[in-house]
C-alpha cells in the first residue's frame, strides 16, 4: 500500500500504551496549536479516549485519508520530554522489541500516563482550629482511630498531609475523617503539587583522604567529561562510595546533574543519608514505596535541573535531566536492574546507551562484577578501573569451610558455627547469617508416605511459614493452612530443611539474652521496616543478624565481625550456565560485610562438599579467579558474553496451545534465520507450570547480535498476527538472565 499524502497540516505519529509494535497516525486537534513531538495528547482509539505521547510528524501515511482521526486535544502546551529522551524510548522499544507505546508508560510517571497536569491539584487535609485544642488523649477513648489521624495531622503541622500520604500511613483514614469532618475538627482543601526543595540544610562533610588506588581511580575518572565507560571494580569494603562522592562533587559543582541508580529500595536510605551529608543537598529520589504525587514531583525536579543528584531504581532510568552531567549505576551486576515481566529491559544497559546519547560518563561499580562488563573491559570498550584492597586499612576476612558430612547441623546450623557466633559475641562483635530461602521450612513432607505438599497452580513445593501458620507458594503467591496430617494418607508431617524463619527460632534458642533480627521479604513488608531494621543494624542495638540477599547488597554494617552462610551448595549444581558466576557473587557479597572496620572479619560457609574445585577457586583466588574461570567456560562453549540470546516465551491453560505457538514461531524462524543462528526447542519451561498457566520457551542463540535483531524485527509482527497468539501469552526477552 502506498503512502497517503496529508495536505491539511503535519500528521502526528502517536505512541499510545497498548501491545502493538507501531506507532499511530492522527491528524491534529481540530483547535489550538499543533502539538509538538514529546507533548501528549488525548486520541479516540476503538470506542475509548487513550493518552498518547506524540513521537514525530509526518506528511504522510499508510491509511486512506478517509480513515485518519483527528485527536480529541492536547494535554501539554510545551513538551514534557526531549529529543534524546524520545531517542532512548525508541532505542528501548526497537532492541527489546517491545511496542513503544508500552515503553512510553515505562517511562512516564503514573499520573502523567493518566492525562493529569504536570501540576496536579493535591487534596489536602489539615487540623482546623478546633481541632488544634482538641484534647487527644479525651478522644482516643472513646475513638482510638479518630484520635491516631488527628494526632498524626497535629504533627504534620498547619499546611496538613495530602490525601495519598495518608493513605500509605493510615489506610483507614478517611472513614474516621467523616467522622472528624463533621465535628469540625479536621478541614480539606485543594492545593498545586508543591515542587522538589533541594535545599541545603545542613554543611557538607569533608571529603576523606583517598588512597592511592582511590586518588587513581579518581583521577581517571575526571579526565573525560564527555562519553566513557568505566567499570569501577573493587573490593568490598575498598571505598568505591567514596571516590563515587567526589566525582559526583565535581560534576553538581558545575551546575550539572548526576543520575544514580540502585538496584533496590532497600539501598537507598543509608545510601541517601550518606549522599546528603557528604553533599549537602536532599537526592530527588523515584522508587515504587513512593506516592504517585511524591514520584512526579522528583520527576520534574529532574526534568527542570532544580535536583543536581537524582536517585533511583531500575525505571529511573528514563528520567529526563535538563543538565547531566554523570551516571552512575551501583552493584552492576545486581539482577534487579532487568525487568522480568512486560517490558524486559536492562536498566544497567539501557544506562550505557543513554550515557552515550548524552556524551557524559558512566561509572559502573560492583566488587563482583559481570562477566559481560569484565568481557567489555577485555575488549576495550570499557575502562577497567581496579581498587583491590580496603580503605582505612581493614584487612579481608579469613574464610573457612565447615563440613556438614562430619559436623551435622541442627535446624540448619553446625556446632562449629554456634561456636563462633558465640565467640564473636563475647568479643563485642555482631553476627550474620546467610541463608537465600525465607519462610520457616522449603517444603512439608510426610513422614510415613512422602507426600510433599505442593501448589496446586504451580510446579513447585509449599513452602512453610510457621509464624503466620500457612504454606505459601513463593511463585504465584498462593497460600492455604498450614497442614497437620497427610493430605494423601492422614500421618504426621513435618518440615524439611531450613528457611530464615527456622533459623531464627534456632538462634533464639541458642543465644536467648542477645537480640537478634531478621531481614528478608517477608519480615520488611510493613512501610519503612527495612529502614528501621538496617538502623538497628548499623546502630549496634541487634547482635545476630539473619537474612537473605537483602543482606547482601551494598550495606555498612560497622561492628559486623562473623558471616556464617548456611546451605551453601544451593549453586554448585545448578543447570543454569550462570551458577558459578552467580554464587560466587552472592557469597562474595554477603562475606564481604565482615571485618570492615576495626575488628577482623571471619567467614564460615557450610558445605557438604568442601572438595569441590569450585572452594578453592574461590578462597584461594577470589571472585576474580572464578570469573577468569567462567569466562573461560563461556568462550569454549559459547555462551554469553561471546553469543547472544534471546527467549521467546509463551503460557497458557491448555499445555498443547503453550507448545504449538512456539512450534509455529520456530517454522517462522527457519525460513528467515542465517547460519549464525541456533534454536533450541520449544520445551516446556523447567516450572512447566506456574499461577495455573502451562509454560513453555523457545531459546535463539546466535554469534551475530546485528542478525538476531534483524530476524526479531520480521518474527514479531508475524507472531503478532498470528490466531494462535489469542490463545497464548507471549513474550520475547532480549539478554535473558533468568532462563526458566
Amino acid at each position: 500500500m502506498s503512502d497517503t499524502p496529508i495536505s491539511d497540516g503535519p500528521l502526528l505519529n502517536i505512541a499510545v500504551n497498548v501491545p502493538l509494535s507501531r506507532e499511530f497516525d492522527y491528524l491534529p486537534p481540530r483547535a489550538g496549536a499543533v502539538p509538538t513531538p514529546g507533548c501528549r495528547v488525548l486520541v479516540p482509539f476503538g470506542r475509548r479516549q487513550q493518552v498518547g505521547l506524540v513521537l514525530g510528524h509526518s506528511d504522510s501515511s499508510v491509511l486512506p485519508a478517509g480513515k485518519l482521526r483527528h485527536c480529541d486535544a492536547g494535554i501539554d502546551e510545551l513538551p514534557l520530554l526531549g529529543e534524546s529522551d524520545l531517542e532512548l524510548i525508541r532505542f528501548t522499544s526497537d532492541y527489546y522489541h517491545h511496542p513503544i507505546g508500552e515503553v512510553v508508560a515505562a517511562a512516564l510517571p503514573a499520573l502523567l500516563r493518566q492525562g493529569k497536569a504536570l501540576h496536579p491539584m493535591v487534596e489536602m487535609i489539615a487540623v482546623s482550629d478546633a481541632g488544634d485544642s482538641q484534647d487527644i488523649e479525651t478522644l482516643a477513648r472513646r475513638a482510638p482511630k479518630q484520635a491516631q489521624l488527628l494526632e498524626f495531622l497535629v504533627d504534620a503541622g498547619g499546611n496538613g498531609c495530602a490525601a495519598d500520604r495518608l493513605t500509605e500511613e493510615l489506610p483507614s483514614w478517611r472513614r474516621a475523617a467523616k467522622a472528624l469532618f463533621e465535628k469540625g475538627l479536621i478541614t480539606r482543601h485543594k492545593t498545586r503539587s508543591e515542587d522538589f526543595d533541594e535545599t541545603v540544610t545542613i554543611d557538607a562533610a569533608e571529603s576523606l583522604t583517598l588512597n592511592d588506588d582511590q586518588q587513581r581511580a579518581l583521577d581517571l575518572l575526571r579526565a573525560k567529561d564527555g562519553f566513557g565507560a568505566y567499570l569501577l571494580d573493587g573490593v568490598t569494603g575498598s571505598g568505591k562510595t567514596e571516590v563515587y562522592l567526589q566525582r559526583m562533587q565535581d560534576v553538581i559543582d558545575q551546575d550539572r546533574q548526576v543520575l544514580v541508580l540502585v538496584p533496590e529500595i532497600g539501598l537507598t536510605p543509608q545510601l541517601v543519608a550518606r549522599l546528603r551529608q557528604r553533599l549537602g543537598i536532599a537526592a530527588a529520589l523515584l522508587h515504587s514505596s513512593l506516592t504517585d504525587v511524591e514520584r512526579l514531583a522528583a520527576w520534574r525536579a529532574a526534568r527542570s535541573g532544580a535536583a543536581h543528584l537524582v536517585v533511583g531504581t531500575r525505571s529511573a532510568i528514563f528520567t529526563p535531566l535538563r543538565n547531566p552531567g554523570l551516571l552512575i549505576v551501583d552493584e552492576e551486576h545486581d539482577h534487579s536492574f532487568k525487568q522480568q515481566e512486560g517490558l524486559r529491559y536492562s536498566a544497567r544497559d539501557l544506562a550505557v546507551v543513554r550515557a552515550k546519547q548524552l556524551d557524559v560518563p558512566i561509572v559502573l561499580g560492583s566488587a563482583t562484577p559481570t562477566l559481560e562488563m569484565l568481557q567489555h573491559c577485555r575488549d576495550s570498550k570499557y575502562r577497567h578501573i581496579s581498587l583491590p584492597i580496603r580503605a582505612g586499612g581493614a584487612k579481608p576476612p579469613s574464610i573457612r569451610l565447615i563440613d556438614t558430612t562430619r559436623t551435622p547441623t541442627t535446624d540448619g546450623i553446625s556446632q562449629a558455627l554456634a561456636d563462633a557466633i558465640g565467640t564473636h559475641l563475647k568479643a563485642g562483635g555482631q553476627a550474620l547469617v546467610f541463608l537465600n530461602r525465607r519462610g520457616f521450612a522449603p517444603t512439608l513432607i510426610c513422614a510415613s508416605c512422602g507426600h510433599v505438599a505442593g501448589c496446586d497452580r504451580c510446579d513447585s513445593r509449599l513452602t512453610v511459614h510457621a509464624h503466620a501458620k500457612q504454606l505459601r507458594c513463593h511463585h504465584c503467591g498462593a497460600f492455604r493452612p498450614l497442614d497437620t496430617r497427610c493430605s494423601e494418607c492422614g500421618e504426621t508431617v513435618k518440615p524439611l530443611g531450613e528457611g530464615t524463619q527456622r533459623l531464627e527460632e534456632a538462634l533464639r534458642a541458642l543465644f536467648p539474652t542477645y537480640v537478634i533480627t531478621r531481614v528478608d521479604s517477608d519480615s520488611v513488608q510493613r512501610k519503612g521496616a527495612m529502614h528501621e531494621a538496617l538502623e538497628r543494624a548499623t546502630g549496634g542495638s541487634a547482635d545476630i543478624l539473619v537474612g537473605t540477599q537483602m543482606l547482601s547488597k551494598g550495606h555498612h554494617f560497622p561492628n559486623l565481625s562473623l558471616v556464617g552462610i548456611v546451605n551453601a551448595d544451593q549453586g554448585l549444581f545448578g543447570t543454569d550456565f550462570r551458577s558459578a558466576e552467580r554464587m560466587g557473587q552472592a557469597i562474595v557479597q554477603v562475606a564481604g560485610r565482615a571485618g570492615r572496620e576495626s575488628r577482623p572479619g571471619e567467614v564460615l560457609i557450610q558445605t557438604a562438599f568442601p572438595q569441590h574445585p569450585f572452594w578453592s577457586t574461590l578462597i584461594e583466588g577470589g571472585y576474580s579467579r572464578v570469573a577468569d574461570e567462567a569466562l573461560a567456560e563461556r568462550e569454549i562453549t559459547r555462551w554469553p558474553p561471546f553469543t547472544r540470546l534471546a527467549l521467546i516465551r509463551s503460557a497458557a491453560h491448555h499445555h498443547k496451545d503453550a507448545l504449538e505457538f512456539l512450534d509455529i514461531a520456530r517454522r517462522s524462524i527457519a525460513s528467515h534465520a542465517d547460519d549464525t543462528l541456533r534454536v533450541l526447542g520449544p520445551v516446556d519451561a523447567p516450572m512447566a507450570r506456574k499461577a495455573g498457566r502451562y509454560r513453555a520457551q523457545l531459546l535463539l542463540q546466535s554469534s551475530d547480535r546485528k542478525a538476531l535483531h534483524s530476524l526479531l524485527r520480521v518474527l514479531r509482527p508475524i507472531l503478532e498476527q498470528e490466531p494462535m497468539a489469542r490463545k497464548v501469552r507471549w513474550s520475547i526477552d532480549v539478554d535473558p538472565i533468568e532462563l526458566f
